[in-house]
């Protein structure tokens, strides 16, 4: 029965990562489709998105599949349980993938001065959904704990690109409509990075029994 039980734990584990896999293309598709002014991108983007809410729904019958079938122990229970939280901030990040990707198809938001720090942004944030992901897979505490951290850098970039935006609106009026369609863009990116940390801090559960709200 064991057996079967780890046969299982590792295809949930090898969802979990092509279920990653899907948030970091939608994401980049979506900075992407921004920062290069395509909208086939962007429309990609908002497809990849829907890839990952059928995936959840497997990882959730999944789940629930060992948790009602297994019996599992108390650490089992843990991994289990987190990997439920974890799919629902790995939904919300495509979700707000496919926000971007939609604000690039009906707004002017093209302008490469503007989008370096953009940019940055989606590399920082694919590079904590990954690290998040990795962690749960590999039990791995430490870079759990270095997602958490990194999120600093992601709040950063946000800030930069804030005080960035509010100098040219004073600068010109007529960049209003640019500047908060531009900072909308930068807040779902922020929100990934949060939902990365969230993820991350439910790994850290997982491993020691303990959540951050505790």
């Amino acid at each position: 029965m064991r057996l079967v039980f780890d046969d299982q734990l590792g295809m949930l584990n090898t969802h979990l990562i092509e279920l990653g896999a899907l948030c970091e293309n939608a994401i980049a598709c979506a900075a992407k489709s921004l920062i290069e002014n395509d909208k086939t991108l962007a429309k990609k983007a908002i497809e990849v998105d829907k890839n990952i809410d059928r995936m959840e729904r497997d990882i959730e019958s999944l789940c629930l599949k060992l948790l009602l079938q297994q019996q599992p122990v108390a650490r089992d229970l843990r991994l289990i349980s987190a990997a439920l939280k974890m799919i629902t901030d790995m939904e919300r990040i495509g979700d707000q993938a496919s926000d971007i990707a939609e604000i690039v198809l009906i707004a002017d938001v093209f302008n490469k001065e503007n989008t370096v720090h953009i940019g940055e942004m989606s590399k920082a944030t694919i590079k904590m959904v990954t690290d998040s992901i990795n962690a749960f897979v590999r039990r791995d505490l430490e870079l759990a704990q270095s997602v958490i951290q990194y999120d600093d850098v992601v709040d950063k970039l946000f800030d930069d690109i804030r005080h960035e935006l509010v100098s040219q609106i004073n600068t010109d009026i007529h960049n209003g409509e640019y500047a908060v369609d531009v900072l909308m863009i930068a807040k779902y990116f922020e929100r990934i990075g949060d939902h990365a940390t969230n993820i991350a801090e439910w790994v850290e559960f997982s491993i020691t029994g303990k959540h951050v709200d505790d």
